[in-house]
């Protein structure tokens, strides 16, 4: 064979492998393609399976009276499956659909919808976002009637995929309080952290797919599991008192530029924390709820002089001392040991009696005397701390409770200073709801029980739990100490440091605090203030505590930042609950008989009913409002003049004139029940400033 045809053979050979080679890579393909398609897009599609959780809806937390204080609210997030819809239902409706689609997000024209969405048909995509913007319930229940989309999921190709938020529908009222929830619908702080497993129900599962793109398509094919939904909590915060306690410790941090302050507003039966406020400052001025001051450990402070009432309790307990016997407490100067406590007052309070020790808020006199009684077991005056129990945490309901601290001979730290300075409040911490609880238990006549902050764990309206506050000691001290202490708290309000907060309307009992800020392990000249109590002092039905951290300008002191702030907290709280006063003075009673609606009001309008009904009447006075009198059946009428900034008295009068007269006045009115005024919360007469509440019964 020549070399020519040698070479012509061989080529020939190559040329033909050549080409079957290709062919048989041209026959796979079609293979593949078509005749073992369906096969192989199977073993694709459960290689992007994957069983995902699917988030339980969470629970409501509500208020006392079944206000909704947090809830879940679902939105949405639209998806379609552009291959799914039938090409005769696909041509006819979607230059409408991309219409509606453009119209509602406003992002893209219609013709780029239309782009898109034929383009991933074209390309047999199965799911595809339409856009990541999320739409609420009614707007969900909007899309759904739209071309092709109303076919539903297995027809229209429609996904919508839930997406829930939680709502506080009070805003920023009691933030840190309720709480906040992470993106795995988990709580972080507060009552959605404390109470997370009850809120945050059972999660289910379910198949997904994984599509072009990155996202998942939910798989509905029978396996998945349901959650579960969470369970509602009732709480005893009340949405009114809130609203007022926040406000006023606002307005106090804002007066007295402080770093942060803390409000507990808590019922003394029932142990009912109905108020809860913590705000602090940011490096821009403005005061926000960060952290609970109220209950944490962060709030674990040397509370100062609202101490010395345990160290009283201690000392009347202990001892056959009256509140009459005298102590001197000399220059307001004393030295103990290498040490030196001061009184506040400048020279000295000279020879006080125990009463006025503690109403003055004497150091050097309360130090005197406990020293003098226990100065030589100084463990009998630590054991009737523990008693009572202060040297232990409560078992509050929220996570993150502070632990006390009241350290006694034991400790490796105590010195010959040390009895001195923890009976007025230094050389031990306690949180704000601590003090106020021991504050709660003398209101109380003497039963310290644990404050709580929700009553019931509920789903719908059936109980699944239901919490009743606990007895933490059933008697503190004896009832002719409790006697004692309890005039003492008053005299501090009547006569002492908390003179200020004073009023004749009802009785405060209480006790101011000041106590030196430690700063690197050295008290300065910065104060952590506060004033713990109860009211009505004579039939106690609330007990709070305020606190404001390092107040800045000339008013340092808890009688001039903290009591005033208790004090709008109770007035506003006494205007609003009527049912604490006491019978205002000079109520008529003439109101019966044959005279059922001549009461009082405008006397040009009362003297035209009386003519038109023929009622004898007689005018004493020519001032335009009027109130009556009855006498032998005819009426007399008396001047019921407004006095300027003084409370008018409308009682009698129809809620048209009582309103126009009090708004007139510069008073915020609320109204409870039909007909005339039958009740004020506050007395006529009484001095009052612009923006005061009240509220009229009506019968």
């Amino acid at each position: 064979m020549s070399i020519k045809k040698a070479i012509l053979l061989r080529v020939r050979i190559a040329f033909m492998l050549v080409f079957l080679f290709s062919a048989g890579i041209l026959f796979r393909i079609i293979t593949v393609q078509y005749a073992e398609g369906d096969k192989w897009r199977g073993y694709a599609e459960t290689m992007g399976l994957q069983v995902m959780k699917v988030n339980a809806t969470r629970g409501n937390i509500y208020a006392d009276d079944g206000s909704l204080l947090a809830t879940s609210l679902p939105f949405y997030q639209v998806a379609f499956d552009p291959y799914l819809p039938g090409k005769e239902l696909y041509n006819a409706h979607i230059d409408s659909l991309c219409y509606l689609l453009s119209d509602f997000y406003g992002d893209q024209s219609p013709a780029q919808y239309r782009r898109k969405i034929d383009a991933a048909r074209k390309e047999r995509k199965r799911y595809m976002v339409l856009n990541r913007q999320e739409v609420g319930y009614q707007e969900k229940k909007m899309i759904e009637r739209w071309p092709i989309f109303r076919e539903g999921r297995l027809t229209g190709g429609i996904i919508f995929e839930k997406v829930e938020k939680r709502f506080l529908p009070f805003s920023h009222l009691g933030y840190r309080t309720i709480g906040t929830v992470n993106s795995d619908n988990r709580g972080v702080v507060g009552l959605e952290y404390s109470f997370n497993r009850e809120l945050g129900g059972q999660n289910g599962e379910a198949l997904f797919q994984k599509m072009a793109g990155g996202g998942w398509k939910p798989v509905y094919d029978g396996s998945e599991i349901r959650p579960k939904d969470g369970y509602d909590i009732q709480t005893t915060l009340n949405v009114n008192l809130q609203d007022v306690t926040e406000s006023a410790l606002y307005k106090a941090l804002q007066r007295h530029q402080a770093d942060y302050g803390a409000v507990i507003l808590m019922e003394v039966k029932t142990g009912e924390i109905k108020a809860i406020s913590n705000l602090s400052r940011n490096s821009k001025g403005e005061y926000y709820e960060r952290y609970n001051y109220a209950v944490g450990s962060q709030g674990a402070r040397e509370p100062g002089s609202t101490f010395k009432l345990a160290s009283m309790i201690a000392l009347l307990e202990d001892s056959d001392i009256k509140l009459t016997d005298t102590i001197d407490t000399g220059n307001g100067v004393m030295k103990f040991f290498n040490e030196t406590m001061k009184d506040h007052k400048p020279g000295g309070y000279g020879i006080l009696t125990v009463k006025e020790v503690f109403e003055k808020s004497s150091n050097i006199g309360t130090a005197k005397l406990i020293t003098r009684h226990f100065g030589d077991n100084p463990s009998r005056y630590t054991d009737y701390i523990k008693n009572i129990g202060l040297d232990q945490p409560l078992g509050f309901q929220m996570v993150g409770e502070g632990i006390p601290y009241i350290k006694d001979p034991s400790d490796s730290t105590w010195s010959g200073i040390s009895l001195p300075w923890i009976s007025h409040g230094y050389e031990l911490k306690m949180t704000p709801l601590q003090t106020l609880t021991l504050y709660n238990a003398v209101a109380n006549n003497g039963k310290m029980i644990q404050p709580i902050i929700v009553k019931a764990v509920k789903k719908a309206n059936r109980n699944i739990e239901k919490y009743e506050p606990k007895v933490l000691n059933a008697k503190i001290c004896s009832k002719s100490t409790l006697r004692d202490v309890r005039l003492m708290l008053e005299g501090v309000v009547e006569r002492g440091t908390a003179s200020n907060i004073y009023n004749e309307k009802y009785k405060i009992a209480g006790k101011t605090g000041t106590a030196k800020k430690v700063v690197n392990g050295r008290y300065t000249n910065a104060y952590y203030t506060s004033f713990a109590g109860y009211f009505p002092a004579d039939d106690p039905k609330y007990s709070c505590i305020v606190v404001i951290d390092d107040p800045k300008g000339y008013q340092i002191y808890g009688s001039d930042v903290a009591a005033p702030v208790f004090k709008e907290i109770a007035d506003n709280i006494y205007a609003l609950e009527t049912e604490l006063h006491q019978e205002l003075p000079d109520q008529r009673t003439q109101f019966a008989g044959i005279f059922p609606v001549i009461r009082s009001g405008k006397q040009d309008e009362l003297k035209m009913i009386a003519n038109e009904f023929g009622i004898s009447n007689h005018s004493q006075t020519d001032a335009s409002w009027v109130t009556t009198d009855v006498v032998n059946h005819s009426v007399f009428w008396e001047d019921n003049t407004p006095k300027a900034e003084r409370i008018p008295d409308v009682r009698g009068m129809t809620l048209r004139d009582a309103i126009y007269l009090l708004e007139n006045a510069g008073l915020k009115v609320s109204v409870q029940g039909r007909g005339r005024v039958a009740r004020q919360s506050i007395v006529p007469g009484t001095k009052f400033s612009k923006g005061t509440n009240i509220k009229l019964e009506l019968s």
